[in-house]
């Protein structure tokens, strides 16, 4: 994030299979996960099961199926079976989440229902408040859950699009688990994962639990001369003194070493065509070039009470402390051209670009959160509530440095200039921030009759932010409160069919900058509410189950207005008009003897309302597909190859067209892909063994896969080429 603010402000190598196949058969054994569940209450989840709860849909151990919301759940095998080792993978499972600036190597960003999800605020870990601004170990997570839609019900500040969960993996049972993997041109990467229980509790289960979870990767992407590291360590325990008393407790450390991916743009007034260029090109492919670095430490201590029958008190606090260094040889624009051409937001049409060298290392980011809430069910009135009350505090402070982005030399697309010189010397700030958030919040879910029920919800926020210059100028303070409600009714319309309408709304918070430009400058903005209606159906049987939803979201826009040419107070930060999102979104999971068909599907129309900034108003914001489509098919081969271990499935995965720029002139063609792979399950003695094959991008097709403009600049990244894995699995 700090490589695109401050642009803002300053204008094939083999590999031994044989050796790997043997190494994967004499590779420790693994023992199959238990189901077993020692939580208060439960929350284990599966990427097609309705009837599972979802932590982050805010109303306990209510099942999804029964929630007036829509979202998502991918589990850990699901993961693993589609070779998803960071965020950006759930842009092939779910047609409501795209690509939002996604690079190799570098943060996962992600759009939920055309708006893209703020790293900051949007994100949870076992729903505490996390940073996102890193490369996220998935190593350690057994489930990622989705929601979609105006989060207010659960986050004091965040973008409209919905949260993304992190559920981490806890002791379940006494088993082990290994794997070695190998895909693109060598990468390859050994996990592990034990658990274990000791001792007898005074009800049914064991008293004490340990896990822990290991990986290492040895990095060999597709992209030219982009080799790296990857590892990560996590170790949870859990203690059960008592029937009614549940203490965990898990530390989690990670690190990603990868030169990031440099995006390609527009050459000129040309969209390029993706046919013919290479998608493994790296313009980030400089002698001096180093890697982004990400080192994340997570841990969490949590006490769950049961305090009678119906009540529980639950304590959780969580810390994160993420280091970074980010670093990228980057291009950006056009001003020294031999074709007399002089772009800031594309290259040139002959294929030049400014090449700048960019730094910001040793940067930290700290987060603290602490959760206590109070819930259970009472009845008032002859009606039945199901309530939770609590308070979260956060705390966060970023502690960056200074930073260099210093013009370096002119290179080409079509000939990379490798002998341009570093120009490392640092010239810019950064900036620090320091927040203090307090939250407090209700739900209640009440049984109003057989079949109608309703959901509310109401979360206070007060905050206190503070951001200053690296060299301690440009000092900004501000404080605020506001109060975000939601509501949701249902009626069951069986005990299988479920009609749902719901209403909420969610908040932004920002200042303007900081610069004398400003006529505002430091100053506090209008909060930005967002608000959603969302009407929906859900069916959920043993065979199928399936919902569809409209849903209804606008979004404040912040705009610089005026001249905006650099002189003293010419431009003010303000509220811009609106970005408005109507869609329609259907899922659908169907389940037959030894196969199943699960699928998913948006229509999206994304408009700017009232903008006041030219040339905007009425337009489609850029990079949000109208339309895309995720399908999977998954069958069992037995009866017909008399090989009874062997599944096959088949992915395709289709977006729609993009704009490109604000003005709507270029926009990127729609594009579709098909992913496919088998699986076989194998014993051996008392090992049961799960052999894998992949391939992504089956047709080896050329497309863009997304258009991000970030900060007056135009980006385009190329779907990837054809990419194989193969994976060996080994349970006891």
């Amino acid at each position: 994030m700090a490589r695109r603010h401050h642009i803002h402000i300053n204008p094939r190598r083999s590999f031994p299979l044989n050796s790997l196949l043997s190494a994967l058969l004499c590779a420790a054994p693994a023992l199959a996960q238990s189901t077993a569940d020692n939580q208060l209450p439960p929350v284990t989840v599966s990427a097609s099961n309705q009837d599972a709860a979802v932590a982050i849909g805010g109303f306990g151990s209510t099942p999804l199926a029964k929630l007036p919301l829509q979202a998502s759940t991918v589990s850990r095998d699901q993961l693993f079976e589609d070779g998803i080792n960071d965020l950006r993978g759930l842009t092939a499972l779910d047609a409501s989440v795209s690509d939002s600036y996604n690079a190799i190597g570098y943060i996962s960003y992600l759009n939920v229902r055309g708006f893209q999800l703020d790293p900051r605020f949007n994100y949870r870990r076992d729903g505490l408040p996390i940073d996102a601004d890193t490369a996220l170990a998935l190593g350690n997570i057994n489930d990622i859950e989705v929601l979609k839609g105006t989060s207010g019900i659960q986050a004091g500040t965040s973008a409209p699009g919905g949260l993304v969960n992190l559920v981490v993996k806890r002791p379940t049972g006494n088993w082990l688990d290994a794997s070695l993997a190998l895909s693109e041109r060598g990468t390859t990467e050994a996990t592990f994962d034990w658990s274990q229980r000791f001792g007898r509790s005074q009800g049914a289960g064991t008293e004490f639990g340990l896990r822990i979870n290991a990986s290492a990767a040895d990095l060999h992407p597709l992209l030219n001369n982009a080799e790296g590291k990857r590892n990560h360590l996590g170790v949870a325990a859990d203690w059960r003194p008592g029937t009614d008393t549940l203490l965990q407790a898990e530390f989690e450390i990670s690190h990603q070493s990868e030169p990031s991916q440099q995006a390609y743009s527009l050459l000129g007034a040309t969209l390029p065509n993706a046919a013919h260029v290479d998608p493994n090109l790296n313009l980030n492919d400089m002698p001096w070039t180093e890697p982004v670095v990400f080192d994340n430490i997570h841990a969490s201590l949590r006490w769950q009470q049961k305090l009678s029958t119906d009540w529980r008190l639950d304590m959780h606090y969580g810390l994160q402390r993420l280091r970074s260094d980010d670093r990228e040889a980057f291009a950006f624009g056009c001003t020294n051209s031999t074709s007399g051409q002089v772009f800031y937001d594309r290259f040139c049409g002959n294929g030049d670009f400014d090449l700048y060298d960019f730094r910001s290392n040793n940067e930290h980011r700290d987060v603290d959160a602490l959760d206590t809430s109070l819930s259970g069910r009472f009845e008032t009135a002859g009606l039945q509530h199901d309530f939770t009350g609590g308070v979260l505090l956060t705390h966060t402070l970023w502690r960056l440095g200074p930073q260099t982005y210093a013009y370096a030399g002119e290179s080409n697309v079509y000939s990379q200039n490798f002998s341009i010189p570093p120009n490392p010397a640092p010239n810019a700030t950064n900036t620090d921030r320091h927040e203090h958030t307090t939250e407090f919040y209700l739900r209640d879910s009440i049984q109003l009759s057989n079949e109608w029920q309703l959901f509310a919800g109401l979360r206070h926020t007060q905050l206190h932010r503070d951001s200053w210059q690296t060299d301690g100028t440009q000092a900004a303070a501000y404080g605020q409160s506001f109060t975000t409600p939601w509501l949701g009714l249902s009626y069951a319309v069986s005990a299988q069919q479920m009609v749902y309408g719901s209403w909420g709304q969610g908040v932004q918070s920002d200042v303007a900058p900081q610069l004398p430009t400003y006529t505002n400058a430091g100053q506090a903005l209008p909060s930005a509410v967002s608000r959603q209606f969302e009407l929906g159906y859900k069916v959920g049987a043993r065979q199928v189950d399936w919902s569809i939803a409209a849903f209804d979201i606008e979004q404040p826009q912040w705009s610089s207005l005026g001249a905006c040419s650099g002189a003293i107070a010419s431009c003010t930060e303000t509220l811009d008009g609106t970005q408005h999102n109507r869609g329609l979104e259907a899922q659908a999971d169907l389940k037959w003897r030894d196969g199943a068909l699960s699928g998913s599907a948006m229509k999206l129309q994304a408009r700017r309302e009232g903008a006041m900034e030219p040339g905007i108003d009425g337009l489609r914001p850029t990079n949000a597909p109208e339309e895309t489509l995720k399908l999977e098919v998954r069958q069992g081969l037995g009866r017909l190859t008399g090989w009874q271990g062997l599944h096959a499935h088949l992915a395709l995965v289709y977006e729609g067209p993009r704009a490109v720029l604000p003005d709507n002139s270029v926009n990127i063609g729609g594009w579709s892909r098909m992913d496919g792979g088998l699986r076989f399950d194998q014993t051996l003695d008392q090992a049961q063994l799960t052999w894998r094959l992949g391939v992504n991008n089956v047709f080896d097709r050329r497309a863009w896969r997304e258009s991000p403009y970030q900060y007056g600049s135009a980006y385009l990244y190329p779907l990837a080429p054809r990419t194989f894995r193969l994976s060996l699995e080994m349970r006891l």
